[in-house]
């Protein structure tokens, strides 16, 4: 599918050019003319829903292609989506059917046999064979409940979702500034009000508050004492010494953290490890065709 999907994707900018034209009319009533012989006949698999002469058009194919189009369309233009019979018709029409003509009209003209087209085939066919293998091998991978079990208690710390802390901040020039915003928060003066008054912080302005933090976005002596376990929500931390002064901190809230039952990320690890396990199984065919292969690579050739 994916492999179809890659030629559909090229064909498919030709509707473009062809969408609105009404000439289709002409070729679906013509007159009567002898079927061009060189577009050799295709086995049918299908319902066949046209011919342009001797070559058919089945519903199958429509559908996969309008399939194809309907994926590349935007998000915020759902309106260009072809959903309606009529669209489909319309895309028979303007698209597929101009398209087998035209490729009847080049091999009338010997292009299947041209140096370059011949030589664009055979890597598009490379191509779709690399990506068929590929899809073959990544299908024989399974993994086990064990596994996805195992990977979870394993890496329990690493799966929590990030913790968020609110932080609010006083920035001071020096260490006495510092200790006496200290004395005056013990003694029961608003956090807010002092960073507004002496903070040398841009968010002074706000009262110190930083909002919601996560962990990588500060400097890491602002973490270390920010993210600490000892710190608890509404409490003042210690005085400690950062990029841009002296720092007094209040913790004011926090979120996430938390590990997720095995059951709701259980979807999730299973994909994770199957796209490693393919991976790893690729790699390893590509070693073992390597070992087999004679590689010769020309690098004195490489301008």
């Amino acid at each position: 599918m994916k492999s179809r999907k890659l030629v559909l994707a090229v064909s498919l900018v030709l509707f473009f050019a062809f969408v609105g034209c009404d000439k289709v009319g002409a070729v679906l009533n013509p007159k009567k003319v002898e079927p061009k012989k060189s577009a050799p006949a295709l086995e049918v698999k299908g319902t066949i829903i046209a011919k342009v002469n001797n070559i058919p058009i089945t519903l199958e194919d429509l559908n996969q292609e309008i399939e194809a189009y309907n994926a590349m369309v935007p998000t915020d233009k759902p309106e260009l989506k072809i959903t309606t019979k009529e669209k489909k018709v319309d895309y028979l029409k303007n698209e597929m059917i101009r398209r087998a003509l035209l490729y009847q009209d080049a091999l009338d003209k010997g292009l299947d046999r041209n140096e370059d087209v011949l030589r664009a085939l055979e890597k598009t066919k490379m191509d779709l064979l690399v990506v068929e293998l590929v899809r073959q091998e990544a299908q024989k991978i399974d993994v086990s409940s064990k596994e996805v079990e195992d990977y979870y208690n394993t890496y329990k710390e690493q799966l929590k979702e990030p913790e968020e802390r609110q932080i609010s901040e006083i920035v001071v020039a020096t260490e006495q500034d510092a200790k006496d915003i200290s004395i005056q928060l013990l003694q029961g003066a608003d956090f807010a009000t002092l960073a507004k008054d002496r903070s040398i912080s841009s968010s002074a302005k706000n009262g110190g508050d930083l909002g919601f933090v996560a962990k990588g976005k500060k400097s890491a002596q602002f973490d270390a004492v920010a993210f600490s376990d000892s710190l608890d929500v509404g409490r003042i931390s210690s005085i400690f010494k950062g990029p841009d002064g002296y720092y007094v901190l209040k913790l004011q809230a926090k979120r996430g953290g938390k590990l997720k039952p095995l059951s709701e990320m259980w979807d999730d690890i299973k994909r994770g490890l199957t796209f490693l396990k393919q991976q790893q199984k690729i790699e390893e065919l590509i070693g073992k065709l390597s070992r087999e292969a004679k590689i010769e690579v020309y690098e004195g050739e490489i301008k």
